[in-house]
């Protein structure tokens, strides 16, 4: 029997037809693409009436520079899609985006500006090199007050094991000619090396993470120490215990390096982060911004209006049975100046075990990779945003969740690594950062 239906009939049923499958398709995605919640208290609306002035999706297939450009400048243009400098082969890492995805362009910058801090640098001979990515120890206290972080463009500090954290610093636009103590590495530092295609410099490692190491297409980019003045390692001048006592001199480094047959020292294709000296529209204001990893590793970072930066305090005791948490400044022995940063970014991880040795002993495996939930502190105020990592060897990006970039303030950035399971709420105008394991 034929049907009585009109073809206009029909084709509006199609299309309604395909309406709903592409829209069933987009509700499966999202679900597959979940990531772990930050606590409701610290969700920020994002501000619809007062966008974000730069798309971060290009209109027009015009890409604009994630920078305040100067006056009477048009001369950032987008460059070449990167190419992997570091090849990614066996790994631990999780499968990448579907082939053809290409995530974010590589910015064709002015020679002199960082791509890590978005400052311009004193010597334009720095950025001709390689990131060199830094162990730094925090523990036992008397390690402190270590040396060089506060010449850093960028920090990230993660837990380890045994309640304690630990910090991986990337220098890029600057030199130091002491830092550390240099300590040993983790899994996590896998996801520094790449994003920033940097030479790793640790003291060695678990059997299981070094042979992990030096089994990949990492191998020629780590930095142990050795025997003679290459790598530039050297006892410091203190009573302190011999393996809490080395440190490494990243300006000797170069000469070292290039004495080490097929490893390119050239400055990579890396990917800026989103710069603006204007601070995004927010309500939610900062005056502190705790971080517990336990009941020994604790800190704050404190906002200084004055100078319109952020200081960090660390706890100088345990504060088990009862007793208050007690802080004091963390200060760079090599230049006696307190630790600051211009921005303070904590990002929500999942952590987790790859079998059950590894979890009896706490040795994780963090999937920096994808995306999940972030919160931005810059100027004093507080912004939801979410962190993008869509390419293995670029570094992650921060959006609103409308896609818009987040910017961060011109200057130093410390990460601070919380996994899916900790909790966090707000108080006032202090922010509230509790690990937990998963």
């Amino acid at each position: 029997m034929l049907s009585s239906q009109s073809p206009s009939k029909k084709n509006s049923r199609l299309f309604q037809r395909l309406i709903f499958l592409i829209t069933f398709l987009v509700l499966i995605g999202a679900c597959r693409n979940a990531t772990p919640k930050v606590d409701e208290n610290l969700l920020l609306t994002p501000d619809i009436n007062n966008p974000t002035a730069t798309p971060f999706h290009p209109q027009n297939g015009t890409q604009e520079s994630p920078y305040d450009p100067p006056e009477n400048n048009s001369s950032l243009l987008p460059a070449e899609e990167t190419t992997n400098s570091l090849a990614v082969g066996k790994n631990l890492l999780p499968t990448p985006f579907p082939s053809g995805y290409q995530g974010m362009p590589v910015y064709k910058l002015f020679t002199n500006t960082n791509p890590l801090t978005g400052l311009t640098v004193t010597n334009p001979e720095f950025l001709e090199r390689r990131p060199i990515a830094i162990k730094i120890t925090q523990y036992p206290r008397y390690v402190r007050p270590q040396s060089g972080l506060t010449l850093a463009d960028v920090v990230y500090e993660y837990y380890i094991e045994d309640g304690l954290s630990r910090f991986i610093a990337v220098f890029f636009g600057n030199n130091a000619a002491m830092v550390g103590p240099v300590r040993s590495g983790r899994f996590f530092d896998e996801h520094v090396a790449r994003m920033y295609q940097a030479f790793f410099v640790f003291k060695y490692a678990d059997q299981r993470v070094y042979n992990y190491f030096k089994a990949g297409d990492l191998k020629n980019f780590l930095v142990v120490p050795g025997n003679g003045s290459c790598p530039p390692f050297f006892e410091g001048e203190s009573d302190r215990v011999s393996y809490n006592n080395i440190f490494f001199n990243t300006y000797k480094f170069n000469d070292c390096i290039a004495r080490r047959s097929g490893v390119e020292n050239t400055r990579p294709p890396l990917r800026s982060s989103f710069f603006s000296s204007v601070p995004p529209a927010s309500e939610y204001k900062v005056e502190r911004i705790y971080t517990q990893y336990s009941s020994e590793d604790y800190n704050y970072w404190q906002y200084l209006p004055d100078e319109n930066r952020y200081q960090r305090y660390q706890e100088v005791a345990h504060k088990r049975n009862g007793r208050a948490p007690s802080y004091a400044p963390l200060i760079d022995a090599h230049n006696n100046f307190p630790v600051m940063s211009d921005n303070v970014v904590v990002i929500f991880v999942h952590h987790r075990f790859a079998n059950q040795f590894n979890e009896e002993d706490e040795v994780f495996h963090v999937d920096l990779y994808g995306s999940g939930d972030a919160i931005v502190f810059r100027d004093g105020i507080a912004v939801k945003a979410t962190w993008h990592r869509n390419q293995l060897d670029q570094p992650i990006h921060l959006t609103t969740t409308l896609g818009a970039p987040v910017y961060l303030k011109p200057g130093v950035t410390f990460y601070q690594l919380i996994g899916g399971s900790s909790e966090s709420w707000l108080e006032g105008s202090e922010w509230h950062f509790i690990w937990r394991n998963p």
